[in-house]
Order: C-alpha cells, then structure tokens, then sequence
C-alpha cells in the first residue's frame, strides 16, 4: 500500500526516529502504525520509553491532599507556557485538584459533569468553558485520579512548579515525620526517574515476554552485523538476554533503582525504606504511585515537513 506523508510524520514524531526509517518501517507493516514502532524498537532505532520525548504541551499539574490517607492530582493543558503562568490559570487548576481530592467520580466524563466546588449552579465543564472565555486559549481537563491509603498514608511532591506531580502511597504501621520524609524523597525519585512499577514482582509475564522479544531482535540484529567468525550461537544470545532484561527491569522497578541519595551510590530504594523502617520500628514499604507529567503523550509541535522532506531528497542526491 501507498505510505502518505501525514503517517511518516505521525510516526516521526511519536518515536522520535528518522523520516526515512519510518517510511521503511511503514512500508514493511503495511501502514500499520503499532507494528511500525514494534519494527523500529526490535531494529534498535527507537526505544519505547524514549517515545514520548518530543513531547511539547503545555499546562499544569497539581496535588491537592485532604489528609494523610487521601490525595488527588490533575492535569489541565493549554495552548502556551504563558497562559500555564497565568495566576488566573493557576488558581484554577488548584480548584480542579480540590475538586478531585473530594470527588468520587470513577472517570472524567462523570467528574466533568459534577457541581463546581465553587458554584454548585455550575458544573465543572461550566466552569472550564467560562475560563477559557476568560483567557481566550483553548483550555482542557485531561486527566485526575484520586488515592485513597487503605493501611498507611499518602505523601504528595510536585516538581518545577506543576511540570511534574507525584503522589505515593506507602503502607505502614507508624506515622512521623521522617516516615513522611523518607516517602516524600522517594516521590521526588518517582518524578526524576518515571519507573513503570513498584517491584519486579508487579510486571506481568506478558510484559516480560514483549521486552523479552523485543531484546532478542535487537541482539540478533546485532550478531548479525558481527564478521561471521565473531558471531555468537543462539543458546549464547539466549543466555545474554536475561543480564539485559535484569538491567532493564532494575531501571524501571522503584524498589529496584538505585536510590538517588544514596552516599555510597549503591543502596536501592527498598533498602533505603528498610533503613528508616528499622530507626522508626515500623514496617514500611510502598504500596503504589501515581506521577502525571505535562503534555506525556501529547505532541503539539509544528514542523515544516516539507522543507525536511526537500532536505532529505537532497541529501540523497
């Protein structure tokens, strides 16, 4: 089938990968976009956690905590960074948060349809349409979710003033300050480095089966551009895979990383939460986190794809 321009540039910019190796990878899937970018991570041109790199919205996130068991946050986007700095813009993206943190709505189009915490004669779609009236900049809600601590407490982080939020929820049996110090400085690792699970024991078998595969491409990818003397046989690349997958999976396990204050460099997280558990005679562990970073998953930059194409075309002349 014929690939259009729109869909080069539609997987250009979702996996960050060169125009003419998503023109191949388009190709040779049959425009199917989802196998595209399978076809570019088992060739090593994209990661998967690299694909949301080009993202450039803009807005807020905030955390709005109602007491040590419960928290909400929220995103809300705008158009430009300077409408984001709106103290107007500001202040109602803290009233969504505190309409969240009291909610009881299961998905955004029930909670949209709520009272406004702030004049119940409206709803909370109300109150959007007559802000962005106000600001005159195409303003939305995009996301919420509520925790709700069954057996321990909540501890909120917010970083670079909205860009990022956090919120963990850890189970424990005593509640002080340096418990809710130690949380809070795991939050703030949480927002530097965006794990995917709280243990190893959390990724599914499914999980590991599709990253699995997806190693085992690019390694056989890789022998294969090896001198034919210096390739490795199958069973060695096989045994090569479990340290790749071990490294990948301790990256993106929290308990796992390596805790980012750690004087020696090497202490993880869950040895970190065992240290303070231990000074403060409590069982301490996490439980679950929740992080909303601005725009993830969002492109909104424009590009001339004319003028790259021209360039392209030329290069190859």
């Amino acid at each position: 089938m014929a690939i259009t321009a729109a869909q080069v540039k539609e997987l250009r910019e979702s996996t960050g990968a060169g125009m003419m190796e998503c023109k191949k990878a388009l190709t040779e899937t049959n425009g199917d976009m989802d196998a595209a970018v399978e076809y570019l991570r088992k060739n090593g041109i994209m990661k998967a956690e690299k694909k949301a790199s080009r993202i450039a919205a803009e807005g807020l996130t905030r955390v709005a905590l109602k007491d040590d068991k419960t928290a909400a946050v929220v995103e809300v986007n705008s158009e430009t960074d300077f409408v984001a700095q709106n103290d107007q813009f500001k202040a109602f993206v803290e009233a969504v948060a505190q309409q969240a943190v009291n909610s009881d709505a299961k998905d955004l189009e029930s909670f949209m349809a709520e009272k406004w915490n702030l004049d119940e004669s409206q709803t909370v779609n109300d109150a959007l349409v007559a802000i962005t009236a106000v600001i005159s900049e195409k303003l939305s809600i995009r996301r919420f979710e509520k925790v709700v601590a069954s057996n321990g407490i909540v501890v909120p982080y917010t970083h670079g003033g909205g860009r990022i939020s956090v919120i963990v929820e850890a189970e424990t049996d005593v509640v002080n300050d340096e418990i809710k110090d130690a949380i809070k400085n795991v939050a703030m690792q949480v927002a530097a480095l965006n794990p995917k699970f709280v243990s190893s024991e959390d990724i599914s078998e499914e999980y590991r089966n599709h990253e699995k595969e997806i190693l085992l491409a690019q390694a056989m990818k890789e022998n294969e551009e090896l001198p034919e003397g210096k390739r490795k046989p199958q069973e060695i690349i096989e045994k090569m895979l479990v340290g790749r997958l071990n490294k990948e999976f301790k990256e993106i396990c929290l308990n796992e990383q390596v805790y980012v204050k750690a004087e020696d460099g090497k202490q993880s997280v869950s040895q970190y939460l065992a240290q303070v558990g231990k000074a403060n005679s409590a069982n301490l562990k996490i439980k679950r986190f929740v992080r909303f970073e601005t725009g993830e998953g969002i492109e909104k930059k424009n590009e001339n794809f004319a003028e790259e194409v021209a360039k392209q075309a030329a290069g190859l002349n």
